[in-house]
């Protein structure tokens, strides 16, 4: 017995191929992502890199704990390393920015300081 065009199939027969529900993006890695490249305004002071860091480790806790309703996974992982990625970079500017700026000099017992 076929099935009239147009009507609904029978409890539990397959209705053509079967769609997955699409995966809701986790806010917090979107969040994560974004912090992190605004935190290379320098005026900021890194302060967004540290928040989008800890975004991508809370929305990577959050996306394992959801049993694959979220995604996100790959945008909190980049957040994180660009977070950590502008954090050492500032680091070692600011080492840099030391040593050439107190160059210090002692000969016979004086200490000559001089700054660039």
């Amino acid at each position: 017995m076929g099935q009239a065009p147009g009507s609904m199939p029978a409890y539990g027969a397959p209705y053509g191929a079967a769609a997955a529900a699409p995966l809701k993006t986790n806010g917090m890695a979107v969040a994560s992502l974004v912090l992190s490249c605004v935190g290379i305004i320098p005026f900021l002071i890194g302060i967004p890199c540290v928040l989008g860091i800890i975004f991508g480790f809370v929305s990577r806790s959050q996306i394992r704990n959801s049993n694959g309703t979220q995604g996100g996974s790959g945008l909190a992982l980049a957040g994180i390393i660009v977070g950590f990625s502008l954090i050492a970079i500032a680091v070692i500017g600011i080492i840099i920015a030391v040593a050439i700026g107190n160059s210090c000099t002692t000969v016979n017992g004086y200490t000559s300081c001089s700054t660039n």
